[in-house]
């Protein structure tokens, strides 16, 4: 019974859209709460979605080899839930920080625009700060230790260096926060399509 209650359920918002995966024992707790119902693909590929009565009566009446004993419940593993009020995808800020700068910059020198170890990269001002320069996402750029010794304590125009791209602040995906590398359930399929295809891409995306 411990290894279902820690098998992962995908998690529905108000509006159907995948935000979130979670614990079989968590999902039921928002089930029992009245704060979930479970979804289930139907026959002819509509879905119905069930509260916690309903789920355990349908557990009792169409036993199923997924499923939870206790002494006085027998309940089946759900593998997607709908969120009864939470309708917006969840905010989630990137955070400032080091490697999340390498992650935008793809490892690559903003100036001469080469991949290079993370080694071999520093993080430079593009205004300096002793120019008033902010430690700021649209001022911070990963460069190769070249073009760091080359444009020195100048801002960019002042050493005749140009960026390949403007700085700025990464664009949260709210599929990212769905980990896909996680073992996935048939049932997840439809919604984690549907996140895919709908997610606002970067510019950045070939």
């Amino acid at each position: 019974m411990t290894s279902h209650l820690n098998q992962h359920v995908l998690v529905l918002n108000r509006l159907w859209q995948a935000v979130n995966i979670t614990t079989v024992r968590r999902a039921l707790t928002l089930l029992f709460q009245g704060h979930a119902q479970v979804v289930l693909s139907q026959e002819d590929g509509s879905f119905q979605t069930f509260n916690f009565t309903q789920w355990h009566t349908l557990s009792l009446q169409q036993p199923h080899d997924e499923s939870i004993h206790t002494v006085s419940v027998r309940i089946r593993v759900p593998r997607v839930i709908l969120l009864a009020m939470f309708d917006r995808l969840p905010k989630k800020e990137v955070k400032f920080t080091r490697h999340n700068i390498f992650e935008r910059d793809k490892n690559t020198c903003q100036y001469c625009g080469k991949h290079f170890d993370r080694r071999d990269l520093n993080l430079d001002h593009v205004t300096p700060r002793d120019r008033g320069g902010p430690t700021t996402w649209e001022n911070i750029v990963c460069s190769c230790i070249g073009c760091n010794t080359r444009k020195g304590n100048r801002t960019p125009r002042e050493a005749d260096m140009r960026l390949i791209r403007k700085p700025k602040k990464p664009r949260w995906r709210p599929f990212l926060q769905i980990n896909f590398n996680l073992s996935q359930h048939d049932s997840w399929k439809h919604f984690i399509d549907l996140a895919y295809w709908n997610v606002e891409l970067g510019e950045d995306v070939g």
